[in-house]
């Protein structure tokens, strides 16, 4: 990658990136299957054994770096989908707990998730509560030395093979911060064995991966699994989508940069009227026009990046690198199919998987519309 040696970036980045392109070429060229939750479970456990999924978990003290996160995920990703959707949930799924757990939790949880063992889940969304946390309905409440959950989360990623989930519900009859809102919502760590817990439904979508409905009923956990202090939900969840957000993005741009090389090798090889696809001016400008967006969202990408590894809050920067790299990702993979003609829709081919993948980078981790509504919301908060 030419742009490693932007000022975002240390040397041992570029390190990174080089060891880790080489080893995915040698392990991930059959990262797919009709039994998806068997691929994803081989490629969790593979990227751990690999020493990759250590970066997702954070170092001492839960030190998250960013830009490591997203340069992981950009290359995962241009090599194959369900390997960095398996990289990416690990560390959703554990990220509460890398900036807010306990000594204990991180003991118990986090070396696993490193090494591959434990796979991790975030449960955030409802049936009625996604992009508007403040709806949650699914509750929590005090039982002696326990919490007691009640209700539903769906959407959620490694649904159905997680061996924990971070579960946010509303505690807000429990004291502490309490009330209604964002301030009435606690985290906590729910082992998936725990009774109470079911998968009420299996979620099928156009590039598949593990996804499920939750239910809780009754659902008896520990007061030690709590994360970070009651009432702090909000604020965990958030803190945990800053830095993921932003890595959402850096996905995007592995599916561009992937459409991209497969789009630049098929202009140039593909014969038209006696010369080549590349040899046309609307070809080349349809080029020209993919490498700009790329270019241009991996600036934001990097940027927000770079900005919270330096300690800074990012909430605007992240939300329009997220909003940026997916919007421009769709365009750019759009015009690698159209370039490819008939064959660009053809079931099997690189650019028609990555058309199915794209798609949902620009819902999850919250909607493009979203990201235009937290984006106006801190511009307009810096002026009062």
């Amino acid at each position: 990658m030419d742009y490693l040696d932007w000022p975002f970036f240390e040397a041992r980045h570029g390190a990174l990136v080089r060891e880790l392109d080489a080893w995915a070429a040698d392990n991930l060229h059959d990262a797919h299957g009709s039994d998806v939750d068997a691929v994803c479970r081989t490629l969790v456990a593979r990227l751990g054994r690999g020493g990759w999924l250590r970066h997702a978990v954070g170092g001492e003290g839960g030190a998250i770096d960013t830009r490591a996160i997203c340069l992981i995920r950009e290359t995962l990703a241009r090599h194959a989908g369900l390997a960095d959707f398996a990289f990416a949930m690990q560390g959703l799924g554990s990220g509460a707990i890398s900036l807010f757990g306990t000594d204990e939790q991180k003991r118990r949880w986090l070396p696993r998730v490193a090494g591959g063992e434990a796979i991790a889940a975030f449960a955030l969304s409802e049936p009625e509560a996604g992009s508007d946390v403040a709806a949650m309905g699914c509750a929590a409440r005090r039982d002696g030395d326990d919490w007691v959950l009640d209700g539903e989360k769906t959407w959620i990623s490694n649904g159905g093979i997680a061996d924990f989930y971070v579960v946010f519900a509303r505690s807000g009859d429990g004291g502490g911060e309490g009330g209604r809102g964002s301030k009435g919502i606690s985290a906590f760590i729910v082992d998936a064995a725990t009774p109470g817990l079911e998968i009420a439904e299996r979620i099928d979508v156009i590039a598949p991966h593990p996804l499920a409905r939750l239910r809780f009923t009754d659902c008896r956990v520990p007061s030690a699994c709590l994360v970070g202090a009651e009432g702090q939900g909000f604020k965990v969840a958030m803190a945990t989508l800053d830095v993921f957000r932003t890595s959402v993005a850096a996905a995007a741009l592995g599916f561009a940069r992937r459409a991209m090389e497969e789009a630049l090798a098929r202009a140039q090889a593909r014969p038209m009227f006696g010369k080549t696809l590349a040899d046309f001016q609307l070809t080349q400008a349809k080029l020209a026009q993919m490498a700009l967006e790329i270019d241009a969202a991996a600036l934001l990408t990097y940027r927000a990046a770079w900005l919270r590894d330096s300690g800074k809050r990012v909430t605007k920067e992240a939300a329009m690198a997220k909003l940026a790299a997916t919007e421009s990702a769709q365009r750019v993979i759009d015009s690698a199919v159209q370039l490819f003609g008939g064959q660009g829709v053809q079931s099997g081919q690189v650019v028609e998987s990555l058309y199915r993948e794209i798609r949902a980078l620009r819902i999850y981790e919250g909607a493009s519309e979203v990201q235009l509504l937290i984006i106006a919301r801190e511009l307009l908060a810096a002026k009062v």
